[in-house]
């Protein structure tokens, strides 16, 4: 489905109150395509594009929506021909295909400026390919462990910040009669989601970044000590019974009924975890602990992006947009829990009052400066996350089969990156 909407002044007086003054220092058209097709996030991105006209009236704004699983087999199509001047896009290697095709604008001048520079560093990393940056974040959300506070209170059990803590406590949850985490694997990136914080806390961000670009033999011994560590709870019995059998979803009730004491997930895991009837005094966070004090902290914060294309006709006007996007004000509105209600990209911006969302920002904001992951199946090419990550629910299952799964790893990136 694609959907059309030009913006004049005229159109927004009768809905929009103007903010601030006008500025007609841009002038010309503007094509945007978005893939924000759900009504949430649809709004959300057509207020925001409507106080950008109200700020340059002299653009004329042509915004397109494209459904979102449309707008991924026709990007390729539409950054070639009939090229708009902004696109919605995610990070990491999910741009890399349009950047080595020439086919998105190299954007570094507008991260060398210090409004950006210095508000937006955490996410950086994401943005990077080459040493040069190629669009800009407008939202994203943190991964961590989400546990059973009163469960760690009836054990005496603290938030572990080292990896022998995580372990101790695990051991007191599994002596209790529980299992450490749930996790359904049954659709493999969950897996994603521990070998990514494992590998990141084992051998670090660049590390982890290299083994998904190829660079890295899945037979390395450096490789090899992540899944040992996995090993060490694996064998323990951290893991909920026949986790391979449930979606996430479906792992949920372990959590709810104090059959598992927490979940290592995205922050989209709360909402659930709250309708099903936790409450916030039972219900806590902390960031997956150090492992190797030698690597700084990197975390998992899937995130989206606006881009210039290459072709695109008035890129002076989209740089403007760009800017527009990221300043924190807008950061903290399009975020709001009346929005996208994710966290904001800028370090200045305000979070809304759930305290979820105020750990994640204030983690992702200063306690990160490892960089910032994209998740597996998003830095890693589709085929080699897949193959990758039903070794790791192989893993899971059947630890003692490791040798054999980096082997079948190894002869797949062999064929993968070439």
């Amino acid at each position: 489905m694609v959907s059309k909407m030009k913006m004049t002044l005229a159109a927004l007086a009768s809905s929009v109150a103007l903010v601030g003054p006008a500025f007609a220092d841009l002038s010309g058209d503007l094509k945007i395509f978005l893939d924000t097709s759900n009504p949430a996030p649809r709004a959300t991105m057509e207020a925001m594009i409507a106080r950008f006209q109200e700020k340059h009236p002299d653009l004329n704004i042509e915004t397109t929506v494209i459904d979102r699983e449309a707008y991924k087999t026709q990007i390729r199509n539409f950054l070639t021909a009939d090229t708009p001047d902004v696109a919605t896009w995610y990070a990491a290697n999910r741009m890399r295909p349009y950047v080595e095709a020439g086919l998105f604008e190299d954007v570094s001048d507008l991260w060398a400026e210090p409004e950006i520079a210095e508000n937006l560093a955490s996410t950086k990393g994401a943005l990077t390919i080459d040493g040069k940056q190629w669009g800009v974040p407008y939202t994203y959300y943190q991964w961590g462990v989400y546990y059973r506070k009163d469960i760690y209170e009836e054990l005496g059990l603290t938030e572990p910040t080292n990896w022998e803590e995580f372990k101790a406590n695990c051991q007191k949850i599994v002596d209790s009669g529980r299992a450490c985490f749930t996790i359904g694997t049954k659709f493999l990136w969950t897996a994603g989601g521990w070998f990514d914080y494992l590998n990141m806390r084992t051998n670090g961000f660049d590390f982890h970044m290299d083994l998904a670009a190829g660079k890295v033999s899945w037979e390395d011994e450096r490789v090899k000590q992540t899944f040992m560590n996995w090993k060490e709870l694996i064998d323990m019995g951290a893991f909920i019974d026949n986790h391979q059998t449930y979606s996430w979803q479906e792992a949920l009730p372990f959590m709810v009924n104090g059959e598992a004491a927490g979940y290592l997930m995205g922050n989209f895991a709360v909402a659930p975890l709250r309708e099903a009837g936790l409450t916030d005094d039972q219900l806590d966070f902390y960031q997956f602990p150090v492992i190797n004090p030698d690597v700084p902290l990197s975390e998992d914060a899937p995130t989206d992006t606006f881009h210039i294309p290459a072709n695109a006709s008035n890129k002076e006007a989209a740089r403007e947009f760009l800017r527009f996007v990221v300043s924190a004000e807008e950061q903290t509105e399009i975020n709001s829990g009346k929005n996208l209600g994710q966290l904001p990209v800028n370090a200045k911006s305000a979070v809304d009052d759930d305290k979820f969302l105020k750990e994640g920002f204030a983690m992702l904001s200063s306690n990160s400066p490892g960089g910032v992951a994209q998740f597996w199946d998003r830095d890693a090419p589709a085929e080699m996350a897949k193959v990758s990550m039903e070794g790791f629910q192989e893993f899971m299952v059947k630890p003692e089969n490791l040798d054999k799964i980096l082997a079948k790893l190894e002869r797949a990136r062999g064929r993968i990156y070439q």
